[in-house]
């Protein structure tokens, strides 16, 4: 999957700034733990870790493209190409030779016989960067759905960029300076498109590039959703999400490495599976690989609340028995959640306090970890909610009614709190309902719409693209950096551009036909499903519910009360943060019920960690 970095600068002589342009380079070690390569010209520098999955031996990177003993391109890729055979093929009779069997290398010479037009033929998920030296010029590309991450931080006279935050700020360049505007994209549970933490620093937005010249940098996109009119019956729609997915599945098996699911006993991760196993069956391969996730003691502890009825390791393993599955199930220990180690590496990936659902980032890390000991590449079953309608709020018609983001609405909003224990006047001047509500229109005003469409129809195309565009992408990001902090490649099937564009225009009531969330895909994939896995209500990722978890929490923070060069202490409402403290503790740990406590603690570890400037 890999991780890239880059540095243009059309004053400087790059060459002479090459320990720079490598320090850049190695903090994407954990994105790419195989191998380490850098390409330089007079006003570049590229910066590539690579891992390898497919041609192991021949798809090193930086990877350029010469004639006549001068480079014509030079590529720094980071993704997964599912479509590069078509591809390939299609170059070879245009005149192309290729020299490996890899999917970059199908990308070099596709931006060489198409320009920046390579982008929209791509099936996959990537972000890239090519140099021109013909034009003098960078090119800066993300997918579709913004699957990879790509920030960069123009400069005076060029651009730095990378995979992620790190990369950047490794060049001194760069300030570790964090504003109001940072700081609310911390603190509110909305990700801004092309909006970066750290000021000075922006994302490519998903569908978009960049082209980074002398005069400066100029924005376009590729790619985004459009509304057409869907006239296919209920038949023909369940059969086109049918086929769509298994030939998504079946591209997406294609891999050099051991490969494995993630998987829950949830429709989407359980469709996934099954979907896999049958395309390496048809392979010659299997039996498939999966893993689920659990905490030591979670059968006896569990307790229902409004978000999940049932534990999901008795559906893992049914599922895992049908499809005839080699499962592992890795049960965490909740010491390892608050283990320092742990949670440093997860800092260290994030670049940024993960503190919603706080004690997810670092299950999640720990299962990556023990995947990544038997599997290089994961499937997983990401943006189905999303796509289809899974969410409590696409059937609550307060929130749907509510004038804002629907998942922070009440009933939803607290389960992705975390300002309980932050001063007042701080959140006052910071005035996130005046942010939230900008945010919101700038998100309606993007929303694609076919004449004369009103009522609910008009509404639920409204929540479904603030889902795809606002929401799946900090669960994306989270799926990145705790997947990529271990070297492992997570491939996301329902983020198949194809997939997502002919669902997006399937009307509600059509999506919605048996009155239940995801009808289509369920419909779609009952075939492949027991009946236990397609009647199951949904259920979000696990959740730790041990009282010991939220008793650690308590202790850290205390700890970090007591000293008064705790660089968070001016962020917090003492008061609360007192009575919070000693607050009597339940038998059963929710995750609502300690945000406030992850925010302070992620807060404090970033702030000191990253000796982040705040500007406010």
């Amino acid at each position: 999957m890999c991780g890239i970095t880059g540095w243009v600068d059309y004053r400087l002589d790059l060459p002479q700034h090459l320990d720079t342009a490598r320090a850049m380079t190695r903090t994407m070690e954990c994105r790419g733990p195989d191998a380490e390569g850098l390409w330089w010209d007079r006003h570049v520098a590229l910066g590539h870790r690579r891992l390898a999955v497919i041609d192991l031996e021949g798809g090193v990177q930086p990877m350029a493209a010469e004639a006549s003993g001068r480079p014509r391109a030079c590529l720094t890729f980071c993704g997964e190409i599912y479509n590069f055979r078509e591809l390939r093929t299609e170059l070879e009779a245009h005149g192309h030779v290729f020299r490996t069997s890899s999917d970059t290398e199908v990308v070099l010479r596709g931006y060489l016989q198409w320009g920046e037009g390579v982008a929209t033929r791509l099936n996959g998920i990537y972000a890239f960067a090519v140099w021109d030296p013909d034009r003098d010029e960078l090119l800066l590309v993300r997918d579709r759905m913004g699957v990879k991450p790509l920030y960069y931080h123009p400069t005076p006279h060029g651009v730095l960029f990378g995979s992620e935050p790190k990369a950047i700020l490794a060049n001194p360049a760069a300030r570790r300076r964090v504003d109001a505007d940072g700081l609310y994209e911390v603190l509110d549970m909305v990700k801004t498109p092309g909006q970066a933490v750290f000021t000075g620093m922006h994302e490519v937005r998903p569908g978009e590039l960049l082209r980074v010249r002398e005069g400066g940098i100029s924005r376009s996109r590729y790619w985004a959703l459009e509304a057409r009119e869907h006239t296919d019956d209920l038949a023909g729609t369940i059969g086109t999400v049918r086929d769509l997915l298994e030939d998504t599945v079946a591209r997406q098996t294609v891999a050099d490495v051991p490969l494995c699911t993630l998987l829950s006993g949830g429709l989407d991760s359980s469709a996934v599976t099954a979907l896999t196993a049958r395309a390496l069956a048809a392979q010659g391969r299997g039996p498939v690989r999966s893993f689920s996730v659990d905490f030591a003691g979670a059968d006896a502890r569990f307790e229902q609340d409004a978000v999940r009825g049932t534990p999901d390791s008795p559906f893992a393993r049914l599922m895992a028995g049908h499809v005839g599955a080699d499962h592992t199930e890795v049960v965490i220990d909740n010491a390892e959640l608050t283990d320092p180690a742990v949670r440093r590496a997860v800092l260290r990936a994030t670049d940024l306090p993960p503190a919603f659902w706080g004690d997810m980032w670092p299950s999640l890390y720990l299962l990556f970890r023990a995947v990544r000991e038997r599997s290089t590449v994961a499937l997983s079953g990401e943006s189905a909610d999303e796509l289809f309608g899974g969410y409590q709020w696409f059937r609550n018609r307060r929130a749907l009614e509510a004038g804002t983001f629907p998942w922070l609405t009440s009933g939803s909003a607290r389960y992705f709190g975390g300002l309980s224990l932050l001063d007042r006047p701080l959140l006052e001047k910071l005035d996130i309902p005046a942010r939230r509500a900008e945010r919101y229109d700038q998100a309606l005003a993007e929303v694609p719409r076919l004449p004369g469409e009103t009522g609910d129809e008009r509404r639920m195309r409204e929540i479904t693209h603030l889902n795809l565009t606002r929401f799946v992408q900090t669960l994306l990001d989270r799926k990145d950096r705790m997947s990529m902090a271990v070297g492992l490649e997570v491939r996301v099937p329902f983020c198949d551009h194809r997939l997502v564009e002919y669902v997006f225009n399937v009307p509600w009531e059509m999506k919605s036909f048996d009155g239940r969330e995801k009808s289509l895909l369920r419909a779609a994939t009952a075939h492949l499903l027991p009946r236990e896995i397609t009647e199951r209500v949904k259920t979000p990722y696990p959740a730790t519910q041990d009282p010991a978890y939220e008793s650690a929490l308590r202790a850290e923070l205390a700890e970090v009360v007591r000293d008064p060069a705790s660089p968070v202490l001016p962020l917090l409402d003492m008061d609360r943060v007192g009575r919070t403290l000693a607050r009597p503790q339940g038998g059963v740990s929710r995750p609502y019920d300690r945000g406030g406590l992850e925010m302070a603690l992620w807060l404090n570890s970033w702030l000191s960690s990253y000796g982040v400037e705040l500007y406010l």
